[in-house]
């Protein structure tokens, strides 16, 4: 099954004593790139996210942001940083005396000077927390490969859709090759008769001029190629894997056999074929822009 790159799951759990929430986003990117946002002392996660995620996500730009809450308070416990509080107390001592000031400062005043509190938490067990925020992520990129698949789906109907058009198109230029040669054939005699009047036509003479002609507006193994990947394209629309970045290689050879197609084809409703051919390869290129 196909997946968008556009996505988007976010899952909340108590576990143990914490509230761990997850949430995924995505855009388009032409590979793997993942950027998280993780309360700084849980960073050792980080890496284990990054990985954690590309086992099960292939393509696009990923924000994932992590949030952790320990609701056991028991866990952490608030010192004094004796240091900086004497350090402080002397300088507002000193700050009172040069300037005459009355010493108005007191516990509370202290405490809000930085670094005189510290938090010190016990420490983590982080294979533990790990497997925590593992089992929340699991349910968030469940519910982000949802939403890229139900994308994926309305997309791979479209793209089926506009190959089946393609070969609609293609099936008019192969029936419609051959009618060229013979008017063209036509066309020659009543033009050398135009010319020559009653003098008796050189018919082999004839025939190698249109034998020339059929061969160079001979389109049948471009539309051969073409019915080839439109029918690799279909397989693809069905594949389990990432398939974004060879659909792209495959949509340019498309296109390839499209443009050999008009240049070779000297007919005007031919011509108009083919431009219909190279507006669904546009929309078709548009879409594979968002697969995986």
């Amino acid at each position: 099954m196909i997946k968008s790159m556009t996505g988007f799951g976010r899952a909340t759990k108590e576990i143990d004593g914490y509230v761990i929430s997850v949430e995924l986003k995505s855009v388009n990117h032409r590979y793997f790139e993942f950027n998280c946002r993780i309360p700084r002392q849980y960073g050792f996660i980080e890496d284990k996210m990054k990985s954690y995620v590309n086992s099960k996500v292939a393509r696009g730009k990923i924000d994932c942001f992590v949030s952790i809450e320990a609701l056991n308070t028991e866990s952490a416990e608030v010192v004094v940083n004796h240091t900086m509080a004497s350090a402080y107390i002397k300088a507002l001592k000193e700050l009172s005396a040069e300037y005459d000031l009355k010493e108005d400062f007191g516990t509370n005043s202290i405490s809000h000077y930085p670094d005189v509190l510290v938090v010190k938490k016990a420490e983590e067990d982080e294979e533990k927390l790990w497997s925590y925020v593992k089992e929340v992520a699991t349910e968030a990129i469940d519910k982000f490969i949802s939403m890229r698949e139900v994308e994926g789906e309305k997309m791979k109907e479209d793209i089926y859709s506009r190959g089946q058009y393609i070969l609609d198109a293609v099936s008019f230029v192969e029936k419609r090759s051959p009618e060229t040669v013979k008017e063209y054939n036509s066309k020659l005699i009543e033009r050398v008769r135009e010319l020559l009047g009653d003098v008796s036509l050189d018919e082999g003479r004839v025939l190698q001029e249109v034998a020339i002609y059929a061969d160079k507006v001979a389109v049948a193994e471009e539309t051969v190629r073409l019915r080839s990947h439109i029918e690799q394209l279909n397989n693809f629309l069905n594949s389990k894997e990432a398939i974004g970045r060879k659909m792209d290689f495959l949509v340019q050879e498309i296109n390839r056999e499209t443009n050999t197609i008009g240049s070779k084809a000297n007919d005007v409703e031919i011509a108009r074929k083919v431009v219909d051919i190279k507006a669904e390869i546009e929309k078709i290129r548009e879409q594979i822009q968002n697969i995986e």
